[in-house]
């Protein structure tokens, strides 16, 4: 295991013992260590392995030993232990937005809460705003949150079904029998959450495809098998579906299955209008339902189907019925969607300064290994202290350590440089960073960390952010976090023509748990002439891949290469960096 898989898994047993009421100093010395391995500026497993683990401050004898079992085995009995001892339900609770584990247990303890279900019925009853330290406020925000968790409790991210469906693609892409083979349904269109994963193959031999399917790894169990459909649960609770259609009827089943419900009911709309029927096994020329072949429309391809109903070919991301079939009757359509490759680099990360994973010589050597031409260190501000944000006069120490990386770089003959920054939080009244210190970085994120119930202030705080000639762009715009939290409220659209009007751009934080600005609202943007930033938001090494996951949605929001300010070079992006700074 890796500094950061280890101090995950002390941060959780911190947390467990605390559930079990366990001495806090006892639950601090865990999570304490977990953020001095964070912070480690060189391989735990060179510290574990020329055993230095003694000389570092906070850990003792008994966290040594478990570090080093960790470190050379994957694994750690104590903590197995520990976690089967404790009821699956109180590990629920602390999933229940502001729950935390004092909370959970003082419910355990007094009110024998053991599950989110007794938690609820004891809410409704009463009994919660009873207890000390909770009241009627707190029962109602707990089962406000039960009630948001449940709602999405068969959803899923977009990067969970990437990472359960590919290398299944991938391995029915190797079958013998398959002839052609595709996600479909939103993970094809790359929603940001989606329900189950929809495979779809041809084949003259859809038996052996569906035998070889459930075999494969990472399957947890087979909820239904036939001649040419399977359904089978992933890790997670994750379902996959998978349909064997003969080639001749792959594309029509494609764009079907791609959906979206919206989409494809206009599609079918228009095939009528044209005296036609579309449905998943053709194209056909009749006025009724049919799957008369004799009467079918021949298409090899999707792009065919969307030609013989007189349109350019529509990107699966765009399937959503949001303007594509307008825009395809004016050839309005992007005429090529932006690519991950197109990126050069992502203007918004942290490093170990603030609480980042990384020091900056491990980020550098991994991003020029990458073959990025730059990468922005935005380390949290001073009011962020929890993610131990950064004073003006540390801030002064990274840019100098910045520009050393930068020197080491160049005497090395790379071409990747460093660029410095900060995350500045936006406050109630002010930037948490004055202008003079602001003015000496590269790039500046102005981001809403805190924010009210208001949205007339939210959205007033943010249009001020914009406004302010150091601030380049907004981050995470709506603070939302997909699946746990609802975005606070925002006046979006107004801070979008703010930063129309100041030529502040909004960025696409890629962050699979936000995806924030929404894709919905990047067509408004772009009409606005607001450019974007696909940011990683990084604070471990494996984030920049985060870039890949931002593209998709970009693509989603419509959004070409030159609409994203990141996939410049850097001598243009410098310049760009400026002109802001030159409006005043």
């Amino acid at each position: 295991m890796d500094k950061g898989q280890v101090a995950d898994i002390l941060a959780e047993i911190g947390t467990l013992l605390e559930l079990k009421g366990e001495n806090p100093f006892k639950t601090r010395a865990y999570s304490n260590a977990a953020r001095t391995l964070e912070g480690l500026t060189e391989s735990l497993a060179t510290i574990v392995a020329e055993e230095r683990l003694g000389e570092i401050k906070g850990i003792g004898e008994a966290l040594q030993e478990k570090i080093t079992t960790l470190v050379t085995t994957g694994k750690l009995p104590y903590y197995d232990e520990l976690k089967a001892a404790t009821p699956p339900g109180l590990l629920e609770m602390l999933q229940i937005p502001g729950l935390g584990p004092k909370k959970v247990k003082k419910l355990h303890d007094e009110l024998a809460i053991d599950s989110v279900e007794k938690l609820e019925a004891d809410c409704n009853a009463g009994r919660v705003a009873a207890l000390d330290g909770f009241g009627e406020k707190t029962q109602a925000k707990i089962l406000e949150g039960i009630a948001f968790k449940r709602t999405y409790a068969s959803k899923h991210y977009l990067s969970t079904a990437l990472i359960a469906a590919e290398p299944i693609l991938d391995a029915l892409r190797q079958h013998p029998d398959v002839i052609r083979c595709s996600t479909a349904g939103s993970l094809r269109r790359w929603k940001e959450i989606i329900g189950d994963v929809d495979f779809l193959v041809s084949s003259k031999h859809p038996a052996a495809v569906i035998e070889y399917f459930v075999t494969q790894p990472g399957i947890l169990s087979i909820s239904a098998q036939g001649e040419t459909k399977a359904s089978v649960i992933l890790a997670g609770g994750l379902q996959a579906d998978l349909r064997v259609v003969a080639d001749s009827e792959f594309p029509y089943a494609l764009a079907y299955f791609t959906g979206s419900k919206e989409h494809n009911i206009v599609m079918r709309q228009r095939a009528i209008s044209r005296g036609l029927r579309l449905n998943e096994y053709g194209l056909f020329r009749s006025n009724e339902e049919t799957r008369d072949p004799a009467l079918l429309v021949r298409c090899q391809t999707e792009d065919e189907i969307f030609a013989a109903l007189e349109l350019p070919y529509i990107a699966p991301e765009l399937r959503e019925d949001h303007g594509e079939f307008a825009a395809a009757e004016k050839n309005a359509l992007p005429e090529r969607l932006i690519e991950w490759t197109d990126l050069k680099g992502s203007l918004h990360n942290h490093s170990n300064w603030s609480d980042g994973n990384s020091t900056l010589d491990e980020i550098a050597a991994h991003m020029d290994d990458l073959g990025c031409a730059y990468w922005a260190i935005t380390d949290h501000s001073r009011a962020s202290f929890q993610a131990n944000g950064l004073a003006p006069d540390r801030l002064r120490q990274q840019i100098k350590a910045v520009a050393a990386v930068n020197g080491k770089l160049a005497d090395d003959g790379n071409d990747l440089r460093l660029l410095t920054g900060t995350e500045v939080d936006v406050l109630k009244e002010r930037l948490d960073f004055d202008d003079d210190l602001l003015g000496e970085l590269d790039v500046v994120v102005a981001s809403l960390h805190v924010a009210g119930s208001d949205e007339a202030d939210n959205t007033r705080r943010l249009i001020r952010a914009a406004e302010n000639p150091f601030v380049h762009m907004l981050g995470h715009l709506t603070g939302r976090l997909l699946l746990e939290r609802k975005p606070y409220p925002v006046n979006q659209h107004a801070v979008i023509d703010a930063c129309a009007e100041t030529g502040t751009w909004i960025e696409l934080n890629s962050n699979p748990y936000r995806f924030d600005m929404d894709w919905r609202l990047w067509q408004y943007a772009k009409a606005k002439g607001v450019r974007c930033a696909i940011n990683c938001d990084a604070h471990r090494q494996e984030h920049a891949g985060f870039l890949r996951l931002g593209t998709g949605v970009a693509r989603k929001g419509w959004l070409t290469k030159a609409d994203v300010i990141n996939t410049l070079p850097l001598a243009q992006l410098r310049n760009e960096l400026q002109k802001k700074r030159a409006r005043r």
